[in-house]
């Protein structure tokens, strides 16, 4: 993206962060092409205006990773008609934004503009920094006489700030097909968010009709194909960006985002993904680089290094969090029956991000250690369970009744980056960490053993929150039986194999507030009534929280 910034009042400073990501010729779309092959899909899923008005902010605005004096801001304008996501057409377009400490605009503490092209499919990022620590402000952007909604952002708190306590909501697995995003709504309805994290899967790269949806496509996505060129990357994240609660929540409060496998393909590792048909769908790494490149271009995402999502933000001395990527660096998964998931030469965060995480975590000096990771660390152990409970579950789930694998693409899968981390906790004596996890599809609480097979005589290392899918697949979509059925019989199952797990909900959608104070950290799990109603109603189900230097995970009765 080729850019120049006007001078921003005060302190402020901005960047175009998208500068660095220049289109690969092999996913450069011709002009004529891209129009025919995108227009149609991507006119479906964008507002009647777009084909009326320009320029036009049509997929809102939001912002991201917050610090403590700025936060990065983001955009996608529509200059034009023609200028659909991922055509590659449309003029330059100096867009501006505006920093204020009221909604109304009365009191403007940053103004400045950048100019959006084709090379970054109109998306606009701004790096505002002098702002004030654990602050509210107001954002909006503005490209020739149009403004965009106007939308909250907060500061993180002052990096030595005695923090009494913060609050974040928490959603993982987001399937557009699989039904509406009811799950924002009622986040962005709280309004008392420091900030919210996606743990990963964001988007899917399906076509239309292959993923999960309990048999019923409830909303078709764009475009209608299996995502793989950048052109195509660009499209999908534009279809999620229209989605009204999502952008409603993005207006009230920022994003703290990683991904997954997802938003690349199906169990995605180093050198390929289990959705991938190398040749056919040209070449794993064009894929990836087409698919990381419309990331950073669509999500208000600060990349610590080039291409990757690890990073680690601080909330003054409460508490800091650490952004792993769990599929840039991993060994192709394994499974089982190989024998390999203890192997020391596989690796799940590859190794310079292990020694990151390892030297973060110890130096530490905040009193909570959050570690955001999209895949569970805690064990998952099912193949030991004896006959007479194995075999209903195996008969509910149409599994082999002779055992059930682990899920090799989880830390299962990967046990010695495991066991050298909670090695580590414990030799250095790193107490109050807090995986807070995604991907599985259900709500789980656990504490994470040291040694599973003779917990709770093994110690606890850390403790782990799982938040469920807003839409994707649970156990009973899978099977197609009523909401509650498996889990009733599933989760006693699970718990009786897994004596660290807490609580497991193999069945609900919905979402988690985690709210964190010197005493506690709690995770309240909230359930949706229905993921294909779009006006589904949430409610409170359970609580658990892990209380200071215990690094075990107990019930509480009450949400915050």
């Amino acid at each position: 993206m080729t850019s120049r910034h006007r001078s921003s009042e005060s302190a402020a400073s901005a960047t175009a962060d998208a500068n660095s990501l220049v289109p690969r010729r092999r996913t450069v779309v011709k002009a004529a092409a891209a129009t025919a092959v995108l227009a149609g899909p991507l006119a479906a899923s964008l507002p009647a205006r777009a084909a009326t008005q320009a320029p036009a902010f049509l997929h809102g605005v939001a912002s991201g990773d917050p610090l403590p004096d700025g936060v990065l801001l983001w955009t996608r304008v529509t200059p034009t008609p023609e200028a659909i996501p991922g055509s590659g057409l449309g003029p330059d377009t100096e867009v501006s934004w505006t920093v204020a400490r009221d909604r109304a605009f009365t009191d403007v503490v940053a103004k400045g503009s950048t100019l959006a092209t084709a090379a970054s499919d109109h998306t606009v990022k701004a790096d505002i920094r002098g702002l004030r620590p654990a602050t509210d402000y107001w954002f909006r952007f503005s490209a020739g006489g149009t403004d965009s909604p106007v939308a909250r952002t907060r500061t993180a708190p002052a990096a030595d700030a005695a923090v009494t306590g913060l609050r974040f909501g928490v959603v993982s697995c987001s399937n557009w097909e699989a039904g509406h995003f009811s799950a924002y709504r009622h986040l962005a309805a709280r309004g008392d968010l420091d900030a919210w994290l996606h743990l990963g899967d964001y988007l899917y790269e399906y076509g239309t009709g292959e993923y999960g949806t309990r048999g019923k496509v409830v909303r078709p996505t764009a475009p209608a194909h299996e995502i793989v060129t950048l052109a195509d990357y660009r499209v999908r994240h534009a279809a999620y960006k229209t989605d009204p609660d999502l952008q409603a929540l993005h207006h009230k409060a920022p994003v703290i985002a990683i991904w997954d496998d997802h938003e690349i393909a199906n169990d995605a590792w180093s050198g390929g993904a289990e959705n991938h048909t190398e040749g056919a769908e040209g070449t794993w790494a064009a894929r990836r680089a087409a698919a990381k490149q419309a990331y950073f271009e669509w999500m208000p995402v600060r990349p610590a290094l080039a291409g990757t999502t690890y990073r680690r933000l601080r909330f003054g001395k409460l508490a800091d969090l650490s952004l792993l990527d769990l599929r840039s660096f991993r060994s192709q998964q394994v499974s089982l029956g190989d024998g390999e998931v203890d192997d020391p030469d596989r690796t799940l965060t590859g190794r310079a991000q292990l020694d990151w995480l390892k030297a973060g975590l110890t130096a530490s000096d905040t009193t909570w250690r959050l570690v955001g990771t999209s895949v569970m660390i805690s064990p998952f152990a099912i193949g030991s369970l004896p006959a007479n409970l194995l075999k209903p579950l195996a008969k509910l789930l149409g599994l082999p009744q002779e055992g059930l694998a682990l899920n090799t693409d989880q830390w299962d899968g990967y046990t010695d980056d495991r066991r050298e981390l909670l090695a580590h906790l414990r030799a250095n004596a790193v107490r109050n960490t807090v995986f807070l996890t995604g991907d599985i599809h259900m709500a789980w609480a656990n504490d994470v053993p040291v040694n599973a097979g003779t917990y709770p005589l093994s110690p606890s290392a850390a403790t782990e929150f799982v938040v469920t899918s807003v839409t994707s697949d649970n156990l009973d979509d899978i099977v197609k039986v009523p909401e509650g059925t498996v889990s009733t019989i599933a989760s006693p199952l699970i718990r009786a194999a897994n004596r660290h797990v807490h609580w497991v909900d193999t069945d609900r959608h919905g979402y988690g507030v985690l709210d964190v104070t010197a005493e506690r950290a709690q995770m309240d799990y909230y359930v949706l009534s229905d993921r294909t109603d779009a006006d589904a109603t949430a409610e409170w189900a359970r609580s658990y929280r892990t209380r200071s230097g215990t690094q075990k995970v107990e019930r509480t009765y009450d949400p915050v």
